[in-house]
């Protein structure tokens, strides 16, 4: 990493960015007995200090939090509903755009760069950082609850008001159940990972500047970026990731709770899942310390492995042919009605746009500092164009098949016998999310024994996200060291926990909602000002290029 200790002139063009700065000037140095620190003074402290005082003022008034987050809430996808639409379609042209044009062909790291991990590993980094929990939670409840409920652009449900079954509209409400679903989890969130994730990657790689959020605005700001304005920047990557990351944890903690119940008679409560949350976040803690080798890069192979173990045992053991036919019909219906289902206006599906597709876009926006340094960071060596189409095809591609697969099987079990159906009661009569994966294995065989798997899916998810994560808000708060102390990535692992504690006790979901929504707004507005310093970045990369240089 070259630009641990660049020194240059302050002057800058498109292909030469260069500055004074050295990564880690501003930091403080230091132990306190075993514990040995190495912080940037002003990110760390006031990051520190507002998310511990968010813990303790949500703690002291959760009944007034839970009004305040609900608001956040109403406000976010009910107003800026068109904007988050509008932002998320731009950054999927965008990257599209850079695909085609010759600015693909840059290299990351430079001409002679070359990868650092393997495409198998590569991929496994990218499913654990990036798709995690979500698989699990919502591979079912989306597909059955947009098929019967929200009703993606208007499509009827096929029970009507007096609960019987119309089935001939099954197939087309099944198939927008699935588009629906896939429009949430495919190319639209990936472009937004994709954009931060490129950004760094430029920024570092091939312009040299510090492994920060901070460095990506050099364009625009010029010196100014290492002071302040900077120091702003990264503050708010810091607690977006923080809140979106939280999010994840705190449905992890809800649906192992559900498994608990479900396999074992565990009670249902915040209390149990407080638990959950910080047993595991001490597991987190531990693979932490071994780093992203030892720890993180090991526990994503692991987790695909046995999340494809998993996947296969349901595509054999359900309707086969079914699932299959069903997965590939809701693709179909996903390309066929992507402008629509991405279109801001001229809709009445509000129940399908503002309550999922906006909260979806806010939360992808709040992870992409924690997945889109992530992705970098393992992504060096990758040109422009091949980055782009494996960040966005090969993730979007798997969770197709992933949720087409689980939603087919659990519509197919609804439509056959619904009144047996706990798919059926889970996701449509009282509403448990946490529930229907659950709901869908009891009709499979070894339901116990995949239910535990389930469970221990999820848990190993969560962990992968807190120390992915605590290791993404470390380097921010050290100043864009990638190798800071390990008790630094301890503090933030831990910190996450309880920000998810908090939330959960102060509101639930819709405080979990509220935290992510709260972050996305303003750092959207960076997101947008991040591709014109991408452009200006491959610009100048590509006259490096014709010049020999």
């Amino acid at each position: 990493m070259g630009f641990l200790n660049k020194r240059a002139s302050s002057t800058y063009d498109d292909s030469d960015m260069q500055t004074d700065y050295v990564v880690g000037q501003d930091n403080i140095k230091g132990s306190v007995g075993p514990i040995g620190f190495d912080i940037h003074n002003r990110v760390f402290v006031l990051s520190a200090l507002a998310s511990l005082i968010f813990i303790v003022l949500t703690l002291m008034f959760p009944a007034r939090a839970g009004e305040l987050f609900q608001s956040i809430v109403n406000f976010s996808t009910r107003t800026l509903d068109w904007y988050f639409m509008i932002l998320v379609d731009f950054f999927v042209v965008f990257c599209l755009a850079l695909i085609v044009l010759p600015h693909g062909k840059v290299r990351l790291g430079g001409p002679d760069a070359r990868p650092e991990h393997s495409y198998l590993s590569w991929f496994a980094l990218l499913f654990t950082a990036g798709i995690g929990i979500a698989l699990l939670f919502f591979s079912v409840l989306e597909p059955v609850y947009h098929a019967n409920v929200s009703s993606p652009l208007g499509t009827p449900s096929p029970f009507g008001a007096d609960g019987s079954l119309n089935m001939a509209a099954v197939d087309e409400a099944s198939a927008m159940g699935l588009a629906g679903t896939f429009l949430h989890w495919g190319l639209h969130g990936w472009a937004v990972y994709a954009v931060m994730a490129l950004a760094l990657a430029i920024f570092s790689y091939n312009k040299q500047l510090p492994f920060s959020i901070r460095s990506i605005f050099f364009p625009i700001l010029g010196d100014r970026v290492w002071g302040w304005w900077g120091h702003g920047i990264d503050i708010l990557a810091v607690f977006s990731t923080l809140f979106g990351l939280a999010t994840a944890l705190g449905l992890g903690a809800q649906q192992a709770n559900a498994g608990l119940n479900f396999v074992f008679g565990m009670d249902i409560n915040t209390t149990t899942q407080v638990i959950i949350i910080a047993l595991v976040t001490a597991v987190a803690l531990v693979s932490v310390w071994r780093g992203l080798e030892g720890g993180v890069k090991r526990l994503s192979e692991i987790n695909m492995g046995a999340s494809v173990l998993f996947f296969l045992f349901v595509l054999i053991a359900g309707p086969t042919l079914m699932a299959i036919s069903g997965m590939w019909t809701g693709i179909s219906h996903y390309v066929t009605e992507f402008i629509p289902l991405s279109a801001p206006f001229g809709r009445e599906d509000d129940a399908y746009r503002q309550a999922w597709s906006v909260f979806y876009w806010a939360w992808w926006v709040s992870w992409a500092p924690f997945v889109g340094m992530f992705v970098a960071r393992v992504s060096k060596g990758r040109t422009v164009r091949e980055f782009l189409l494996c960040v966005l095809v090969v993730p979007s591609l798997f969770i197709f098949i992933w949720m087409g697969v689980f939603g087919s099987i659990a519509l197919d079990q609804l439509y056959t016998n619904p009144a047996a159906s706990l798919v059926k009661e889970y996701v449509i009569d009282s509403y448990r999310p946490e529930l229907a994966l659950f709901g869908m294995l009891n009709e499979l065989p070894l339901t116990g024994l995949m239910s535990t798997l389930g469970i221990i899916l999820a848990l190993t998810f969560f962990v992968t996200s807190s120390d992915s994560g605590s290791l993404v808000i470390d380097t921010i708060t050290a100043g864009g060291k990638i190798e800071a102390p390990r008790p630094q990535r301890m503090f933030w692992a831990t910190v996450e926990g309880l920000i998810a504690i908090v939330l959960l006790i102060g509101g639930g979901l819709s405080a979990l909602q509220a935290g992510v929504t709260a972050t996305a707004i303003p750092f959207s507005i960076l997101m947008l000002l991040m591709c014109y310093s991408i452009v200006r970045a491959l610009n100048g990369e590509l006259r490096r290029m014709r010049n020999g240089n």
